[in-house]
């Protein structure tokens, strides 16, 4: 006679970035396999695992007011946290309502080995059946348009503000071969795009040793190439890359048109003196330099980037050159963020600390350009015709809008009465805003 954990009712949540994402659909995944009953309510739950953040303080802080809900929307719950919140301040959060477990980054794939251990081995479960995948896959907080993969975790930049290369510890890839199958299965699924995703995904590779690592002779670029040449998925898309990891190799595969016109290059200040102090190692002149070569190999490019304001001894003059650096960029848009003191990392210790008052004006003003900037992108492809993937739907004034996303990462609205969900339709854009465009259905 076969003894087993219980099967457990097990709700999934996450905060943050798109990695958390994808790692949190991987275990749910992974949990429905086992023969779990994946849940949409923590009310319907006997656990619960979340993925946290903590890449500023309002990270961490709303990661906090995310357990402490699960424990009172049910308080016979049990929490599993996981994610860099967990990792960075363990004792705290264990320190939650209904937290019974804190599972490290490094062993966050363990997660729901670690709950079977602490529910105990218990008499035979008569009642355990197969999982229906696809129906645990509807409470997932996960997208069903597109996919994303997981390729790569940990980062050794080791940027003066970032925490994130403590919580995430080295560099490690996915063996190639996995995240191929892992897209091939999405798409089987019906996904009609897939993101790479990760830390630091331009390290891909990076880990492999001389000898015996999982992605030895492989980069980010190559395998790219392998994932358009196995998986007949029309749209593949990069997050984040450090701009000095994007390569002449990586530039080339746009030549395919699957690969989505964007890249997000992470710019952090357009002042080289931040830089420095920041330990970004990529001046500015070199980064408009690499944007300039992008835009030649790619016709329609949207470069997005992210800025961030108030770092230690930004002075007004330090950022008027970062606000004058962003504005002849001409990015698509624009993630600005306060610098946000994180324990452990060299930023806390720096002098000439900006005061509050004085971020938030900057944050405001920086955001204000990255809105005009966006406008004025978005009025360059009014009259012009572009692929969207629609994802959902809502009913305005009588009718319903239809809503997705290019390939640049413009948010389209379009009226239709067919259902467009996971589509990829072409329309003519007709209006401009700075959120979003305006199309009409060819």
């Amino acid at each position: 006679m076969a003894w087993y954990h219980p099967v457990m009712r097990i709700y999934f949540e996450t905060l943050g970035c798109r990695l958390n994402q994808a790692e949190i659909e991987t275990l749910g995944r992974e949990a429905a396999r086992r023969g779990h009953i994946v849940v949409g309510s923590p009310n319907e739950a006997e656990w619960a695992i979340i993925n946290t953040c903590a890449v500023t303080h309002i990270a961490a802080r709303k990661s906090r007011q995310a357990i402490r809900r699960l424990s009172r929307a049910n308080p016979s719950l049990r929490v599993a946290v996981i994610g860099c919140y967990g990792e960075t301040s363990p004792h705290e959060a264990s320190d939650l309502p209904g937290v019974a477990l804190v599972v490290p980054n490094l062993d966050k794939d363990e997660a729901l080995d670690r709950i079977g251990a602490t529910a105990g081995r218990g008499a035979l479960d008569a009642q355990r059946r197969a999982a229906d995948e696809w129906k645990a896959l509807a409470h997932l907080p996960c997208e069903r348009t597109r996919a994303f993969i997981k390729v790569q975790d940990g980062c050794e930049n080791a940027c003066a503000y970032c925490l994130v290369t403590i919580a995430r510890g080295p560099v490690r890839s996915a063996p190639p071969e996995m995240v191929l199958a892992t897209a091939q299965r999405r798409r089987a699924e019906g996904v009609n795009e897939i993101v790479l995703s990760g830390v630091n995904i331009g390290s891909y590779g990076r880990d492999g040793g001389s000898d015996n690592g999982p992605a030895q002779g492989w980069n980010l670029a190559r395998l790219a190439q392998a994932m358009l040449a196995g998986c007949d998925v029309p749209r593949l898309r990069f997050s984040s890359i450090e701009p000095w990891d994007v390569t002449p190799e990586l530039l080339a595969l746009w030549q395919d048109l699957r690969v989505c016109r964007q890249l997000h290059l992470p710019l952090q200040s357009g002042c080289d003196e931040t830089l420095h102090r920041m330990a970004r190692p990529m001046p500015t002149a070199a980064y408009a330099t690499l944007v300039s070569q992008a835009r030649a190999a790619i016709p329609g490019l949207a470069v997005t980037a992210d800025v961030m304001v108030g770092f230690p001894g930004e002075t007004e003059r330090e950022f008027a050159a970062s606000l004058r650096f962003v504005e002849q960029m001409a990015f698509a848009r624009l993630h600005v963020f306060r610098y946000s003191p994180r324990p452990d990392t060299t930023a806390c210790a720096l002098p000439h600390q900006v005061a509050p008052n004085v971020a938030q004006a900057r944050s405001q003003a920086m955001t204000s350009l990255g809105h005009h900037l966006a406008q004025r992108f978005h009025a360059g492809l009014v009259g012009r015709q572009a692929e969207v993937l629609f994802e959902s739907s809502q009913a305005i004034d009588g009718r319903t809008l239809w809503s997705g996303l290019t390939d640049t990462y413009v948010r389209v609205l379009a009226p239709a009465r067919e259902d467009l969900a996971n589509s990829l339709r072409r329309v003519t854009v007709t209006a401009a805003t700075a959120a979003s465009v305006s199309g009409e259905l060819l």
